[in-house]
């Protein structure tokens, strides 16, 4: 004989149906809740590490700022001590140069010449004075010519002038151009006697 259910089954495969479904969207739930508290997390300290990054680059770009600064102090106060530098070299170059110009000058200068004036401008010198002929500056462009401090001299004019109390007789008045070319250190320690080039350094 077939044994019959009279219970409501299908309310109750619902009720556990129910019950399931009610579990399973807690349990999604409370699953997207606690990732989306993961998440937050991860975001947050992602961004707290991102911010920390900045900081640091922050710093450091600061940093290397303030060294940059200090460099370019340091760059300018080089520029300052190599321009006192060289007007120092300068002027102790100009300091022997003056001496052996003029020492070239007197020991050059012919007899019946007489220099009036001596004017420098860069590394070109005019020289004007007073002869009592042309052919005694022909001899005094020799002697420069032939010398190692002044080269190339070049006439600039030679003027008759009128005979008076203080300068008897006719004269000429006239320009010169030179260049002044100063030779080497090596060369100039090469022609100094052994005693000169001893006092020379004892100077410096």
């Amino acid at each position: 004989m077939p044994r019959i259910n009279l219970l409501p089954w299908r309310e109750e495969q619902r009720k556990i149906r129910q019950k399931a479904f009610l579990s399973l969207l807690g349990a999604g739930s409370i699953a997207g809740i606690v990732l989306v508290i993961v998440l937050s997390w991860l975001q947050g300290t992602r961004v707290d590490g991102q911010r920390e990054r900045n900081n640091y680059l922050r710093n450091e770009i600061n940093r290397l700022n303030r060294e940059i600064q200090k460099i370019e102090e340091l760059e300018t106060t080089r520029e300052a001590l190599l321009s006192r530098k060289e007007v120092i070299e300068d002027l102790q170059q100009n300091r022997t140069l003056m001496v052996h110009l003029f020492d070239q000058l007197v020991r050059t200068i012919p007899t019946g010449v007489r220099l009036t004036s001596v004017r420098q401008q860069g590394s070109q010198l005019t020289l004007r004075g007073l002869t009592q002929s042309p052919a005694r500056v022909a001899a005094y462009m020799r002697e420069l010519e032939s010398g190692e401090w002044l080269t190339n001299p070049n006439l600039g004019s030679i003027t008759v002038i009128e005979a008076t109390e203080d300068n008897p007789g006719q004269r000429h008045t006239f320009s010169l151009i030179v260049t002044l070319s100063p030779p080497t250190p090596e060369e100039d320690e090469e022609d100094l006697p052994e005693g000169e080039l001893v006092e020379e350094e004892v100077a410096q």
